[in-house]
């Protein structure tokens, strides 16, 4: 490994735990992840020059804080804080020590900052992706097929909001961590989304993106082990995931549930997924929405086919989220559940309501569904109509190749 893949490594791996460290022992949520920006920069020069020394994170963790008494330093603000900075720095007499294997509350503080509710969607994603997940600038700019500019200039607005908010850099109290919960595994599941179908571009999954949720929501299952969503979020993307093999055929076309070679599919994933399915239904609390979706993603990994899912269930537990969690997606998908275990005449009054509501005006997902409930039911002119728009509406170059060859195959 040379020295830049290991400060890639290193980055990757402690980026948040260091930027975490820094920002409480400066208090400044923007300035610490300046400072970790300043010593991975140093290191680049640095250890290709020197080698890579024994405890890496705790280098990069020794150089921001030093960085961190130059800063106050210029400032002229030798202070309380200045002076108990330069204390600590003397009292350690060189290299903090680091422990690979500790998780502290360090890291969960900085999910519960990136995930505030006072930043928009699109900040919180990119915020946690660079502070939380160590991506640069332009990884987060390709995951999401936006302008490098656009994602610097979210997170620089992401940190500008939170500093003007006063947003203290610490785990909120068990109260408002418990309403807050729900926009850090938001954002985790909006990332994972993106990840395993991704909105635009050449390529139905994008591996690097789903696999960066995957591993922040194993984070937050370690620091929040007694919340059982934590665990049903975990779940769903595990049981998820596990289906990528199959998905797609050689050439990167997608690869429909039905044509699934589930041999493929990857058995340790779903154990981890059920067993974090488990831990959530263990809480005895019933299931979240996430785990709800997990519980619909777990019906599918243990069927041996399409034909003998337990299609009942999977109607029952998309008629929960339903109640819990209301929204079109969620019907369009029990929609497709009742065509599969009632047939496409029970299914086509569902969308045809979504239709008429104007649900989903925008996404290919509606006419897709109600072109293969008409197919079904041999009304092939007005099955049709639907995947013509279907193909018009779809930003993914995969997906709507493969709308294209149902559309041709209508005749």
């Amino acid at each position: 490994m040379t020295e830049r893949e290991a400060i890639a490594a290193v980055w990757r791996i402690e980026s948040a735990r260091i930027v975490g460290a820094l920002a409480r022992y400066t208090g400044d949520f923007a300035l610490a992840e300046d400072l970790a920006q300043e010593a991975l920069a140093e290191a680049l020069v640095t250890w290709p020059r020197e080698g890579v020394p024994r405890n890496p994170a705790g280098w990069l963790l020794t150089v921001g804080r030093r960085r961190a008494v130059d800063a106050f330093r210029r400032r002229s603000a030798l202070d309380d804080r200045y002076a108990v900075l330069a204390n600590e720095l003397r009292e350690d007499g060189g290299e903090i020590e680091w422990d690979p294997d500790q998780i502290d509350d360090d890291v969960l503080a900085l999910m519960f900052i990136s995930c505030h509710p006072v930043l928009s969607r699109e900040a919180r994603v990119a915020l946690t992706l660079r502070v939380v997940g160590g991506l640069t600038s332009d990884e987060i700019a390709r995951a999401f097929l936006v302008p490098t500019a656009t994602v610097q200039a979210r997170i620089t607005r992401a940190k500008k909001t939170l500093g003007a908010a006063g947003v203290p850099f610490e785990v909120p109290s068990p109260e408002e961590r418990a309403a807050r919960l729900g926009s850090v595994l938001n954002v985790i599941y909006v990332i994972f989304t993106e990840g395993s179908s991704a909105s635009s571009g050449g390529d139905l999954i994008r591996f690097d993106l789903a696999g960066e949720a995957q591993r922040l929501a194993r984070v937050l299952s370690r620091l929040m082990p007694d919340e059982p969503e934590v665990h049903g979020l975990l779940a769903l993307l595990e049981l998820t995931a596990a289906r990528f093999p199959a998905r797609t055929g050689p050439d990167g076309e997608p690869v429909l549930l039905e044509d699934q070679d589930r041999r493929r599919w990857d058995r340790s994933a779903i154990r981890r997924g059920r067993a974090a399915l488990a831990r959530a239904e263990a809480a005895g609390r019933g299931l979240g929405a996430y785990g709800l979706q997990a519980a619909i993603a777990e019906c599918h990994a243990v069927a041996p086919s399409v034909a003998e899912t337990n299609w009942d269930r999977v109607v029952l537990l998309y008629e929960a989220l339903g109640g819990l969690a209301p929204s079109p997606v969620v019907d369009l998908n029990r929609a497709v559940a009742v065509s599969m275990a009632q047939g496409p005449a029970a299914a086509l009054p569902i969308v045809d309501a979504l239709a008429a509501a104007g649900a989903l005006g925008k996404s290919h997902l509606l006419p897709t569904v109600r072109g293969e409930l008409l197919v079904r039911l041999g009304r092939t002119e007005e099955a049709r109509t639907e995947l013509r728009r279907a193909v018009e509406l779809c930003g993914n170059e995969r997906e709507r190749a493969v709308l294209e060859r149902k559309l041709d195959a209508l005749g």
